[in-house]
């Protein structure tokens, strides 16, 4: 893939310490500066005393938000913008922050890509495994962009004729929360790890759809699912799994599909060449860092394995989103 960018000393250094931006970021939305400024406009000294830190400390990280556009700073008082009010402060219902910390939780992996790299071999545990915290940030980060991504995403896909529907590796619901909204005459069992079951609960009785959405608890990975399902919806679970798992958790939807049913993969999906999209193939190395064989996958490799799943009329589903997430679907015969 042609790479348009012009590359000369200074893009090459602006890339090298483009992480300083995001480790400001990150210590911003971790010591919760957004939130506790809120409303109002305040001095370094009171959110320095308010976060327990050091003035100094508080002066530098406040002046280097404020020049990222981030806070509004005038005659020494610091103010959130419109954008940090709306995704950063835990007092909206738009709040991002726990991705970025998800993404913060990733920087130590991340700092051992060379090493990964040599080994094969990934450099931290599995989020979804992980101590709580770290698995918190993972969870709410992924219904977080989950209840961005949904609206549009379930607008391009019509299960008006579906009646169950298996999310698999579904952890808080959210897309079938928002596929039973779209279509009422629709239930889903959402499949994953027992560790994912509290939360999903928690949020499937917050939309009051616990007489049609049901959690079922066990490791898909090494054993069968439960049920018949006219539709399947994996989303962003093949992308940890090596080429031969990602084709068996392919084979297991399709198997309790019934004759007509439809699978639905959304997923960071590659060109054929898998030299791009740019987020796809970064994501790629973070599976490297992170799991024992995850992997992006092209649109050809995921055809290939619907197609030996016995999938038919396989195409893609055209959708907008901030990070080149991608949906390809088929029918079972």
């Amino acid at each position: 893939m042609e790479n348009r960018q012009k590359w000369n000393p200074g893009a090459l250094f602006k890339l090298s310490g483009s992480y300083w931006n995001c480790c400001t970021l990150h210590a911003a939305v971790k010591l919760d500066i957004f939130t506790i400024i809120g409303d109002d406009t305040l001095p370094a000294d009171d959110v320095a005393s308010l976060i327990n830190g050091s003035a100094r400390g508080t002066e530098m990280l406040l002046n280097a938000v404020s020049a990222m556009g981030l806070l509004n700073k005038a005659d020494g008082l610091y103010k959130n913008t419109p954008a940090s009010t709306e995704w950063l402060s835990k007092t909206s219902p738009k709040y991002i922050g726990f991705m970025i910390m998800h993404h913060h939780h990733l920087v130590d992996s991340w700092f051992q890509l060379d090493e990964s790299v040599k080994t094969g071999k990934p450099a931290r545990d599995r989020a979804s495994f992980s101590e709580e915290e770290t698995r918190e940030s993972f969870l709410m980060g992924m219904f977080n962009l989950a209840m961005g991504l949904a609206p549009e995403i379930v607008s391009k896909i019509d299960l008006s004729e579906k009646k169950r529907l298996l999310d698999l590796g579904g952890g808080p619901g959210t897309y079938a929360i928002h596929f039973c909204q779209k279509n009422p005459g629709l239930t889903a069992v959402v499949y994953d790890l027992p560790t994912t079951k509290p939360f999903a609960e928690k949020t499937i009785n917050k939309f009051d759809l616990s007489d049609r959405i049901r959690f079922n608890d066990g490791n898909f990975i090494t054993k069968g699912i439960e049920g018949t399902y006219d539709v399947a919806w994996l989303s962003h679970i093949l992308h940890g799994e090596g080429p031969e798992d990602c084709f068996n958790l392919i084979q297991k939807a399709v198997d309790v599909l019934e004759s007509g049913g439809m699978i639905v993969i959304h997923e960071f999906i590659l060109n054929n060449e898998m030299d791009g999209p740019l987020f796809p193939a970064l994501f790629s190395l973070n599976m490297l860092t992170g799991t024992p064989s995850g992997q992006a996958y092209s649109e050809r490799q995921l055809g290939d394995m619907l197609k030996n799943a016995g999938i038919k009329q396989i195409h893609r589903i055209a959708v907008t989103s901030p990070n080149d997430s991608g949906i390809i679907a088929g029918f079972k015969p």
